[in-house]
């Protein structure tokens, strides 16, 4: 992935759901369209709520979510309640961007939404890295 953030700002909520959609564009076509169905929220950081309910203290520990029902346990029965959705937060995937200091920030948010997507479609890594293998390269 090329995209690489050289802004003098820090990236907006805004900026990381461009580099998510961008990661979104280079999957094969069958599963992109798939991906755009799913919802796409980018907040500062988790919900009190979202960490209680994985029981975590510190929200830099959490970089994205899963909210839904993987594809593989879906029943025409099942009422949806709310769309499936992948959440990414910003704070802890800079923290984490900063951290690192070894790969361009497209590269990580990229990352941290196909794992998430992958909890959508019943991915294992090995599915995450030929369907998208440009998710493993430096």
């Amino acid at each position: 992935m090329t995209s690489n953030w050289t802004g003098i700002t820090p990236p907006t909520l805004d900026d990381i759901t461009d580099l998510a959609r961008q990661a979104i564009d280079l999957l094969p076509a069958e599963y992109a369209a798939a991906a755009r169905a799913v919802a796409l929220r980018v907040e500062d950081f988790p919900a009190d709520e979202m960490l209680d309910e994985l029981d975590l203290q510190d929200p830099f520990e959490l970089t994205g979510l899963y909210e839904g029902i993987p594809l593989t346990e879906k029943s025409v029965m099942d009422q949806p309640h709310r769309p499936d959705a992948i959440w990414l937060f910003r704070r802890p995937i800079l923290d984490e961007w900063a951290q690192r200091g070894d790969e361009t920030l497209g590269h990580l948010v990229a990352h941290v939404y196909l794992h998430e997507l992958a909890h959508h479609f019943g991915w294992s890594d090995e599915d995450i890295a030929r369907i998208a293998p440009w998710t493993y390269e430096d």
